[in-house]
């Protein structure tokens, strides 16, 4: 079995954004020369998600008013974590959106459904941010 590493670093300007990493991770696959097996895609910081949707602008605005409504940013003193930082909300949002994707590499390919991409989301950005890519196969 063949082993691929690589990472993805990530700087937003703004401090909630959605990336498509899609074609990051097809190349990512190109590069392994792995044929059969399994990606791994994860945000390596606590305040940032991996996730897979559909490439919608209607779908990210969604995803922001729902996130919004469920950790609402400010006022920062509704949180108890944020003391030193006024970051709570993010690490709340990272939680519904989740850490990290596996998707199946069949015929060198991603093995994604008709409509869905790898998306990075970011919830504290304006700093660089790491996301790892491990890929297993053959």
């Amino acid at each position: 079995m063949k082993s691929y590493r690589k990472e993805i670093w990530i700087e937003t300007p703004a401090r909630r954004e959605y990336r498509n990493l899609t074609r990051l991770l097809e190349q990512a696959v190109v590069e392994s020369g792995i044929r059969d097996g399994l990606l791994l895609c994860n945000a390596m910081h606590i305040t940032a998600s991996v996730f897979i949707n559909d490439d919608e602008p209607g779908l990210h605005a969604d995803f922001e008013t729902w996130l919004e409504g469920l950790a609402p940013e400010k006022p920062h003193s509704r949180y108890r974590h944020n003391g030193y930082e006024d970051n709570a909300d993010a690490h709340l949002k990272r939680q519904v959106m989740g850490r990290d994707v596996v998707v199946a590499i069949t015929e060198g390919r991603l093995d994604l459904g008709p409509w869905e991409q790898v998306f990075y989301g970011e919830f504290d950005g304006r700093r660089k941010k790491r996301v790892l890519v491990k890929i297993i196969g053959e």
